[in-house]
């Protein structure tokens, strides 16, 4: 009940609180119980706090005895720090060819990976040249291989499809996914490219 109501466009404090009565809570969060509004208010200036309406729509409101000043530098650190611990989910791209070489294939996996235990999407981009768009079973094995070696920190959030003359596939870190789930992070996407420039 200490709590400032979430989702309060204001918050009523002091004088700005036109009720008859409320419901008081001390500044050590004990209950009062149902006073009147003056009455509370000289309570509060008397110990040299403010009134703060912290639950507006309960009947009678409750209020709390506070600093309310030193509550709102408070509320205003945590949130800057919630904000700087918060993850900025990056889409990294991989580019590959249906003709890499084993060495650049391993090369590019290693980007994948890193990327993905950063806890950023990473999307596959296989390029096809020419003729080679007339076997795209080569790059669907490709991403399907990809796919699988990852597994074990990623799950894939859009399987291999056709755009034009490329190949496109999405990972997802699994730790996001977990998260997502539970509600406990959000993520802002944002288009990064990463990668090499599709040669062999």
């Amino acid at each position: 009940m200490g709590k400032i109501a979430k989702g309060a466009k204001t918050v009523r404090v002091n004088d700005r609180i036109r009720v008859a009565q409320v419901r008081l809570v001390d500044e050590d969060g004990g209950m009062v119980g149902i006073t009147g509004t003056r009455e509370a208010l000289e309570i509060a200036r008397e110990k040299g706090f403010d009134l703060v309406e912290v639950s507006p729509n309960a009947k009678p409101p409750v209020c709390r005895i506070m600093d309310y000043g030193k509550y709102k530098y408070e509320q205003s650190k945590k949130a800057k720090r919630a904000k700087k611990k918060q993850h900025i989910m990056h889409i990294k791209e991989v580019k590959m060819r249906p003709k890499i070489e084993p060495h650049d294939y391993d090369f590019k996996m290693n980007h994948a990976r890193r990327f993905l235990e950063q806890s950023n999407k990473v999307k596959f981009s296989l390029l096809f040249r020419g003729r080679e768009v007339t076997h795209p079973d080569i790059g669907l094995r490709i991403l399907k291989r990809a796919a699988e070696e990852l597994s074990d920190i990623a799950n894939v959030e859009s399987a291999p499809k056709r755009e034009r003359m490329s190949m496109i596939m999405i990972l997802c870190p699994r730790q996001v996914i977990k998260k997502d789930a539970d509600k406990s992070e959000t993520h802002e996407p944002e288009q990064v490219t990463e990668g090499g420039d599709g040669k062999d």
